[in-house]
């Protein structure tokens, strides 16, 4: 489970670097775990005992060799909701069935489906839950005063609006300073952990200068303890279990789709490779573990992994040591923390909301004016003024529709003829007037399934007509998929030909449609001698299999031998031709067809 393959040719200088990133992460985890705990409405420390517990787990037992867990702003608006519908103790025990979700799919080998997830859909609700972050935070930005917060979007936007008159300039000023410190370290010391750096200039500034001022983290939420919680096992009864299923639902498919995201990221970064599957149960294990000791949901920090990295991370020791830094500053500096204006925290936020909202993506995607377009804005409005859950589903439902209709048009059925110039069959050879009406040849490109049916239908001959052919040759070399409505639209053409004492004939069938036909029993009903390599061989049969008696006469030419048949006056000089063993089209045409 641990994965030991991964510290294969480990030694003391890897151990140095893991040190080194490890805290540096650790000391930028610390501002963004209380932050993120306070904007979930829970208690600052909570996202410290979840940076800690969860961390450890994720780099003890995840899949990325670089991967960074903790609290994250993906999660803020869901847990916000959970928090205050079903209060902090259910939340522990959603997230718990989360890590429980997450292992179950690890094992089962789902962290394949993840990654089919549309980007559209992903980049729409990360920019909504990007949004509801940085609105959130305005509030305490402004320090507004008596302020209630709630579920929805508009009502706390209309909060904000009536209040606005207890705005607190010193809160104001406090929430500049921090953003100032943060821009600059961002713009000329990346290195530096520009969050830490600001929270402390804007606190000691605050303290230095207009002590009482401005509301606090002690003055909110009280002291913060220097000690973990003592470890305890949440109430867990089957009416709650019942009554959390899809907020925890909900909880581990974010969870799994933002790790592996942030996994991903990291492969890229290092050209490595994680395990989604170990990945998701790693995630799963630390979900389980961090509420355990008071802490809320954690996955995959895609900032966080990526200063890991960028540090000298070599391996999951990183993770560790950034959970252990975080356990010992809780313990030597925790009463300190208490001092944090909140109006400090709020910019560390805003600037993650800003980060993480995938702005040039976002913009690209609307400029294109696509269908993608559509699911992109539908998905991002209904984060913010629905919730996550529905915007996903709509998201996703509204990308299977385009992606059919899509596949639906690049389904082709175009009927063809010989071309003697290129030695190949081609659509512009059928007119009026050069046609066969004994031999229909059609080419089908693109998968035969649900979305293309009508395609199928509208080209396909009707037999109500008896001037039909009653040779039909389908050319299934460029047909990559087929279901079982595409198999049925084929067998209703093969009872037409049948009733009418026609045939059809299959050339360059492909493995997935032929093993179809043959699990349903079409194989057989169509008849194993009927199923063709080569578009040529099948041609020579079907001129082998027509009425002559109909070819005197016949003006069209589609084939070279048709002069030939056309000019016979008897049809039993005609029917001489049948039987003969030497193809009556063009050898080349085997390859060529």
């Amino acid at each position: 489970m641990i994965g030991w393959g991964r510290y294969k040719g480990y030694n003391m200088n890897a151990f140095r670097k893991d040190l080194i990133s490890g805290t540096i992460v650790g000391v930028i985890a610390i501002p963004l775990g209380m932050a993120f705990a306070i904007a979930s409405g829970v208690k600052p420390e909570y996202g410290i005992y979840t940076t800690i517990v969860a961390g450890i787990c994720i780099s003890l037992f995840g899949g990325s060799k670089f991967q960074i867990g903790g609290p994250t702003g993906a999660f803020i608006p869901i847990l916000f909701a959970i928090a205050m519908e079903y209060g902090y103790e259910n939340l522990l025990i959603a997230g718990m069935m989360a890590g429980v979700i997450l292992v179950l799919m690890g094992l089962l080998k789902l962290g394949v489906l993840i990654k089919f997830i549309p980007r559209p859909v992903t980049i729409g609700f990360t920019a909504g839950i990007a949004v509801i972050i940085f609105t959130g935070q305005i509030a305490n930005f402004l320090g507004l005063r008596s302020i209630e917060r709630h579920e929805s979007f508009i009502d706390n936007m209309k909060e904000i609006g009536l209040h606005l008159s207890t705005m607190n300039g010193y809160s104001i000023l406090t929430a500049v300073i921090c953003l100032a410190v943060v821009i600059l370290a961002i713009r000329f010391a990346p290195k530096v952990p520009g969050s830490l750096v600001g929270l402390l200039c804007a606190t000691v500034i605050a303290a230095l200068f207009f002590s009482g001022k401005v509301t606090t983290i002690g003055s909110a939420y009280g002291d913060i303890p220097n000690t973990l919680p003592s470890f305890r096992f949440p109430d867990i009864t089957w009416e709650r279990i019942t009554l959390l299923i899809r907020p925890a639902f909900i909880i581990a498919m974010l969870g799994a789709i933002e790790s592996l995201l942030s996994a991903v990221v990291a492969d890229g970064m290092t050209g490595s490779r994680h395990n989604s599957n170990r990945e998701l149960i790693g995630q799963g294990i630390a979900n389980i573990a961090a509420p355990l000791f008071g802490g809320i949901p954690a996955t995959g920090a895609i900032a966080r992994t990526a200063t890991n990295i960028k540090s000298g991370a070599v391996s999951p020791i990183s993770g560790i040591v950034h959970g252990v830094v975080v356990f010992l500053i809780l313990l030597l500096f925790a009463p300190y923390a208490s001092s944090i204006p909140l109006a400090a925290m709020a910019p560390i936020l805003m600037v993650v909301a800003w980060n993480m909202s995938e702005r040039k993506e976002f913009l690209h995607l609307l400029k294109i004016k696509t269908g993608d377009s559509l699911v992109l804005f539908i998905t991002f409005l209904l984060t913010i003024f629905a919730d996550l859950t529905l915007a996903v589903e709509v998201g996703l439902i509204l990308a299977v529709i385009l992606f059919v209709k899509r596949m639906g048009e690049v389904h082709l059925v175009a009927k063809v003829l010989p071309d003697p110039k290129s030695v190949k069959v081609e659509a512009h050879m059928v007119t009026e007037s050069h046609d066969c009406p004994q031999i229909g040849i059609y080419t089908v490109e693109g998968p035969l399934f649900f979305g293309a049916a009508y395609r199928f239908d509208d080209t396909m001959p009707s037999y109500g007509d008896s001037n039909q052919p009653r040779i039909i040759l389908m050319r299934m070399g460029k047909v990559p998929f087929m279901d079982t409505t595409g198999e049925s639209n084929l067998a209703g053409l093969v009872r037409h030909l049948q009733a009418v004492g026609g045939k059809l004939m299959i050339s360059g069938i492909q493995p997935q449609p032929l093993e179809l036909l043959k699990r349903t029993g079409l194989y057989n009903t169509i008849g194993e001698a009927q199923f063709y390599p080569h578009t040529g061989e099948a041609i020579n049969d079907a001129l082998n299999s027509i009425d002559y008696n109909k070819c005197i006469g016949c003006s069209h030419a589609a084939f070279r031998e048709c002069t030939a048949f056309s000019c016979q006056e008897e049809a039993g000089s005609v029917r001489g031709l049948k039987g003969r063993k030497k193809p009556v089209i063009a050898p080349e045409l085997n390859s060529g067809l």
